[in-house]
């Protein structure tokens, strides 16, 4: 299995499996000198980790981070940055049910198919534990970009039907789903809730913002700032959409609405979500992603087993009846991933 890494002159490659020893992270190309902040990065490790939202799996990682190499007396030294974490409270026998039997919905199927064997217990390298290696590079690459003058905020704006009519940012650590709309939180979490009773997994949509990114960043063609976030997003196994600015809306719209007219003071709008031509033009970078509902459920479905034969299947274990709670941090951190690993291609590491 190739293709394990991410990003050009900020390159991040993880590696560790969901009910392995551990999972982990190599962050190669990192600017020398950066003093890290490892309290603030495990704070964006409890925001993922299983067991730190009430809404989530109860699965209890703690997910502490350690530090292979890289680092020394505080200060990256401008080698590779190794992470290691470890996996304390996996339950694989809740997956031996399973073992010969592809879960709907799942990577199981297709693992089987390109390689002839597969990791069943919670689905190994496709797990959605890999996304705690990218929170951990995400979380420094977000350190270096803060000194840049850039900072990221995203919060869940959908669950089901439900929406976010309300974009406000200090409210959105107030609720589990960081929802900058307190009062669709609230129907938010009643609704997941009720789909958790009844066996079931909702999806939503998480909407991210990058504000005072520098213009210039991206290439015209096939590197486009905004293609490579969306390849970024779509990285994250539960999502099923991405869109950038007014996204599929602007389908909707003539141009003369779209197009972000211009007077002596800058842009009018935003409806291109801060870049244009695949170039960051400097406005706020706005993505939304949108979710799959966790297909891991407890409710009874049709499938088949490895030699063909119809199965019927009710998942047991820790599951999260919806995945954007925990989801939000790991948004944060591709973004950041990205924009590090271009700045560094425009303006170079320091």
């Amino acid at each position: 299995m190739g293709h394990n890494s991410f990003g050009i002159e900020f390159c991040v490659t993880t590696f560790g499996e969901s009910h392995g020893p551990a999972i982990g992270v190599v962050l190669d190309g990192l600017e020398s000198g950066f003093p890290i902040d490892f309290p603030s990065v495990q704070k964006m490790m409890d925001r993922r980790r299983p067991g730190g939202n009430a809404l989530g799996t109860k699965r209890d990682e703690k997910d502490n981070i350690e530090v292979l190499s890289g680092l020394f007396e505080g200060r990256t030294t401008g080698c590779p940055l190794a992470m290691l974490i470890r996996n304390t409270d996996q339950q694989s026998n809740d997956y031996s049910t399973i073992a010969h039997t592809f879960r709907p919905g799942h990577s199981d199927y297709t693992y089987q198919k390109k390689w002839g064997i597969r990791d069943y217990r919670g689905g190994g390298r496709s797990s959605g534990r890999e996304t705690a290696s990218r929170v951990a590079a995400g979380a420094i690459a977000m350190q270096i970009l803060q000194g840049k003058g850039i900072s990221i905020q995203a919060g869940t704006v959908q669950v089901g039907s439900i929406k976010a009519q309300e974009r406000n940012w200090q409210v959105a650590r107030e609720n589990e789903l960081s929802c900058p709309d307190m009062k669709a939180a609230r129907l938010m979490e009643d609704l997941i809730g009720q789909v958790s009773q009844q066996k079931d997994s909702i999806g939503g949509v998480i909407e991210c913002i990058a504000t005072g990114v520098p213009s210039g960043l991206g290439e015209p063609v096939f590197d486009k700032l905004d293609a490579q976030l969306a390849k970024a997003m779509m990285s994250i196994g539960a999502v099923k959409g991405v869109e950038i600015g007014d996204g599929f809306e602007a389908s909707c719209n003539r141009g003369s609405l779209n197009n972000d007219q211009m007077d002596s003071t800058g842009f009018l709008s935003n409806h291109a979500g801060g870049i244009l031509g695949g170039i960051s033009n400097g406005q706020d970078i706005v993505i939304r992603c949108a979710f799959k509902g966790t297909p891991s459920i407890a409710r009874e479905q049709k499938t088949i087993d490895e030699s063909g034969q119809e199965q019927n299947l009710s998942i047991q274990g820790r599951h999260d009846p919806c995945i954007c709670p925990r989801a939000v941090v790991v948004v944060e951190s591709m973004m950041a991933i990205t924009l590090l690993d271009f700045y560094y291609q425009e303006f170079g590491r320091k």
